[in-house]
């Protein structure tokens, strides 16, 4: 197996579609040499713990409402173009992201985490949850077979909270500046949300390597 490195926020729009490109990669080539691995990287790391708005952030940030619609527009239009239904309008709040990332975390410890940062993902761009609440996040956890209670006290408190931050801190003085960053065998980097048929080449390329 090789391993594959992947450094992103559940918050990040580039990220969901990355993953969505490269969940179909994967898919068509079910023999992938591949060992998926989460790491922390939080685009808003001085975020309110209670998150904001987000039209209101974006506006602010960007320039005004008709700046953020058309990135929304363009962000619509390239997911429609790689198959992936994306509606940036879903989710109404930005929340900070090192909760998610904690549950992150402990899910890798129990081998369920890239069910869990599918979930993640799920219930931000499609069901517009606010994946800062403990409360949500736990239930996502239960979902996907970690113990609700267990995680919920977790969340309640701040284990590893100083561990994910400096794993976010590490990885950007590596040279991680954007996500989704994907480091392939610990060597090579991909950034950026890749089309499927990037991936493809890529599988093919280690497969022939491999052989």
């Amino acid at each position: 197996m090789i391993r594959l490195d992947i450094f992103s926020d559940p918050v990040c729009p580039w990220c969901y579609l990355g993953k969505a490109n490269l969940d179909r990669a994967l898919e068509a080539a079910p023999s992938h040499p591949f060992r998926v691995e989460w790491h922390p990287f939080q685009l808003n790391p001085d975020m309110p713990r209670e998150g904001v708005l987000k039209r209101d952030y974006l506006a602010e940030r960007f320039g005004g409402e008709k700046q953020v619609e058309t990135i929304h527009d363009r962000l619509r239009q390239i997911a429609a173009q790689n198959g992936v239904a994306l509606d940036p309008d879903v989710p109404k709040r930005i929340p900070n992201t090192l909760d998610a990332h904690r549950l992150i975390h402990w899910a890798g410890l129990e081998g369920r985490q890239t069910p869990v940062v599918s979930a993640l993902f799920r219930a931000y761009w499609k069901e517009g949850r606010d994946i800062g609440n403990p409360g949500v996040l736990a239930d996502i956890a239960g979902a996907e077979g970690m113990d609700r209670a267990v995680t919920l006290r977790l969340l309640e408190g701040d284990a590893d909270a100083d561990d994910i931050r400096a794993r976010d801190e590490d990885a950007r003085r590596k040279g991680v500046s954007a996500v989704p960053t994907f480091l392939i065998a610990q060597q090579y980097v991909v950034s950026g949300a890749q089309p499927p048929d990037v991936w493809a080449k890529v599988i093919a390329e280690l497969a022939e390597a491999g052989k």
